[in-house]
């Protein structure tokens, strides 16, 4: 029965201008279980002839068979399955991967096939003690003769139980005895069933066959034929245990990882340089987010000290509107109903003056307020001596001054609280020292008493400049402050106030300082867009410095998505620790711009920034690892094996 099946193969190749006929018409048949030698000088097609049977290489017309299926309409992961399932390769040069042990090595076909890991190491290690490799599972290639890495191929071909072995030049790089310990090797895979094709040039070799078939210019110039007496059983593979699909993409992910790590330890420099740009790019575009929210944190605290979530109202109309309409101007019966809405807070009536002030000899002009004692906390004033209001209605003649106020009547050291002072024509008694940060006059004296003392004692004017309101925290302003719009409109009759909503100098802010910290990170991202070129441009270096080991995994039974998941896995992994590396660093950037802005700058890191860094390295890595790897993975194996 015929394992093997060659129909009119054609195969050409184009060299600049001209086209190069190598195969013309081949005919062939290899029975299962035969010896074959196929034979001819350099140049007249016996390679490429081999590269068609292992299904390396496609005819350009012709079917090829195998096991009587056409491998012409196979895709590219199929014919891959094939090598893996059916065909061992001992090659000439070995193939091996030098960082691997020689049990690794001869582990590898097992691992496209899915098979458990601790029934390939055992297999692995049968193998290589069958072959006379016993201690030496643990040695390298490097650490190995010619000999004893050509029997480490051998193991590797005969690990998937390969049906059909095939040997390009298997003595080609050996001295007599091995190549005669190799040949032995082969007749007794020969005499187990398995069907042995060698390609060689030399005829003491071939002869060791049971059938020579001589190759010329591309023709089968002569076949010695089958002969009669070498009919042997099938070779029949041992049953194969798979594991499940979820455990066998682990190994290979597991071996995909221990590749790209072996070539990154390989080229240390070469890959320190490339994290660089995405060390630099990460660490600046953290370091812009953290400082940004500090800058935010800090804006917010600011903000706070004026009062957040701070509606005023204030008497007269809008300007806009004519003189037509009397104008109801804010009462206290105003402030009290304010007061008993769900989402009120706290209400402060104002009642504004400027009175003459004067303690001792000390004498000035002071901006008089009448509030209610829940002014402070909803203006977020602080008072640093003394107390609040006891009472706000009865007319209490309490006052409490300003910083500046105290500096200006008292002396450096001397306790305001208890003295007393004379505002107006009236005298009061100082209960308080407030802190009012007023960067529009710094030079202002402000002092408050309660609206009642303001409204009998000191103006004798009961209308209300304004009315302070402190939302709840949980109150959105804008429908808040539309119903408080509409509850005076109802009581006045018209809309004869103006409604202040101070949260908008909030957003306004925060709009401000996102709009800068956009334009930063935009800044910073530039420097991680040129270390993402970088690992896209070493991992392109990288391909092709591996394109003899991509065709040795393509040779044994990778699949296009294994060599593909293996350079992006080391694009990941470059850009994960440079990642890391990045986020280390702004962890020291952002303290020292602190130190050096004097703590004006604070950074303020979040385990979502740190996230969202991770995310954007794996995300470069997929994105700019990519091409790279999809050129790996759509290689000519046949290019890629010869590139050595």
């Amino acid at each position: 029965m015929s394992i093997i099946e060659l129909k009119n193969i054609q195969r050409s190749y184009v060299n600049g201008s001209q086209s190069l006929h190598v195969l013309k018409d081949i005919n062939l048949q290899i029975a299962s279980g035969e010896m074959v030698a196929i034979i001819g000088p350099s140049g007249s097609g016996k390679s490429t002839l081999l590269n068609i049977l292992g299904c390396l290489d496609a005819a350009d017309s012709g079917d090829y068979f195998i096991d009587g299926k056409n491998t012409a309409s196979l895709s590219p992961d199929a014919l891959a399955k094939v090598r893996r399932e059916h065909i061992g390769f001992i090659f000439q040069r070995y193939h091996l991967m030098p960082d691997l042990t020689a049990l690794s090595n001869v582990e590898i076909p097992a691992i496209y096939a899915n098979q458990p890991g601790h029934l390939r190491r055992e297999r692995a290690a049968q193998l290589l003690e069958r072959l006379g490799l016993q201690g030496r599972e643990h040695h390298k290639p490097g650490e190995l003769s010619g000999g004893q890495q050509q029997r480490v191929s051998i193991a590797r071909a005969l690990m998937n139980g390969a049906e059909i072995i095939l040997a390009d030049e298997p003595t080609g790089a050996l001295d007599s005895h091995s190549g005669e310990e190799v040949l032995r090797i082969l007749h007794d895979l020969n005499r187990e069933g398995h069907t042995v094709i060698i390609v060689t040039h030399d005829m003491k070799v071939a002869q060791h066959a049971e059938r020579i078939i001589e190759i010329q210019d591309g023709e089968i110039f002569a076949d010695s034929g089958r002969q009669q007496n070498a009919v042997r059983a099938r070779y029949i593979p041992a049953p194969r245990k798979s594991q499940s699909k979820l455990r066998g993409f682990v190994d290979r992910l597991r071996e995909s990882m221990s590749m790209a790590l072996n070539a990154m330890n390989t080229h240390r420099l070469r890959t320190a340089l490339t994290m660089t740009g995405i060390i630099f790019g990460i660490a600046a575009v953290v370091t812009v987010v953290a400082l940004g929210q500090g800058a935010r944190e800090k804006t917010l605290e600011s903000i706070s000290g004026l009062g957040t979530n701070v509606v005023s109202v204030y008497a007269g109309g809008d300007f806009a509107e004519d003189d037509a309409h009397p104008v109801l101007t804010l009462v206290m019966a105003d402030a009290d109903v304010i007061a008993r809405q769900q989402f009120v807070d706290k209400v402060s009536p104002e009642l504004l003056s400027t009175q003459p002030i004067r303690y001792l000899s000390n004498a000035s002009k002071a901006s008089v307020s009448g509030v209610g004692k829940d002014y402070f906390e909803i203006q977020g004033i602080k008072l640093t001596e003394g107390s609040n209001f006891s009472d706000e209605r009865h007319a209490q003649q309490e006052i409490i001054i300003d910083t500046n106020t105290r500096n200006k009547l008292f002396a450096p050291h001397e306790n305001p609280i208890g003295k007393m002072i004379v505002l107006g024509s009236v005298p009061v008694r100082v209960i308080g020292v407030a802190h009012e940060d007023n960067g529009i006059s710094p030079n202002r004296l402000s002092v408050w008493l309660p609206w009642s003392t303001m409204m009998y004692r000191i103006s004798g004017q009961t209308a209300l400049t304004s009315i302070s309101i402190k939302l709840k925290d949980d109150v959105v302003s804008g429908p808040a402050v539309e119903s408080l719009t509409q509850l005076l409109t109802a009581r006045h009759g018209t809309k004869d106030f103006l409604m202040f909503n101070r949260d908008k100098y909030r957003k306004a802010i925060e709009g401000a300082a996102a709009t800068l910290t956009l334009l930063i990170l935009m800044v910073a991202s530039i420097a991680l867009m040129i270390g993402s070129i970088g690992v896209m441009n070493i991992m392109l270096v990288s391909v092709t410095e591996r394109t003899h080991e991509i065709g040795v995994r393509m040779a044994v039974g990778a699949r296009r998505g294994d060599i593909m998941q293996q350079f992006m896995i080391e694009a990941v992994l470059v850009c994960l620790v440079g990642g890391s590396l990045g986020v280390a660093l702004s962890l020291v950037i952002g303290p020292l711009i602190s130190l050096m802005a004097g703590g004006v700058l604070t950074a303020i890191y979040s385990w979502e920034s740190a996230g969202a860094a991770f995310a954007c390295s794996t995300i470069i890595g997929m994105i700019f690892g990519y091409l790279p790897a999809r050129k790996a993975a759509r290689m000519d194996p046949v290019a890629a094996l010869a590139s050595e």
